[in-house]
C-alpha cells in the first residue's frame, strides 16, 4: 500500500501475528540522525493485518517530514 510517499508492506509472521514495514516510494532510503534505513520496521506484532497498517499510517504521520531527509 502507498501511503503519502512510502511503501507500507504488512506480513504476518506465525499465526495472527501481524507486522508491518515502510520505506520510501522512491526506494531511497530514509535518514534519520544522519543513519540510512532502508526498510523501517512498525511497532509489535499485532493480531491483524488492519491493526497492522492502520498502526504503520500513524508512523508515517507521527514522523513526518523527519523520513524524507536524504542523505
Amino acid at each position: 500500500m502507498n501511503y503519502r510517499n512510502f511503501e507500507i508492506e504488512t506480513f504476518e509472521v506465525g499465526r495472527g501475528l501481524w507486522h508491518a514495514r515502510c520505506r520510501r516510494a522512491d526506494q531511497r532510503p530514509a535518514v534519520i540522525d544522519g543513519v540510512e534505513f532502508n526498510f523501517l520496521e512498525v511497532g509489535i506484532a499485532w493480531p491483524s493485518l488492519d491493526a497492522a497498517l492502520a498502526d504503520a499510517q500513524k508512523y508515517v504521520d507521527r514522523m513526518g517530514g523527519r523520513l524524507n531527509i536524504t542523505g
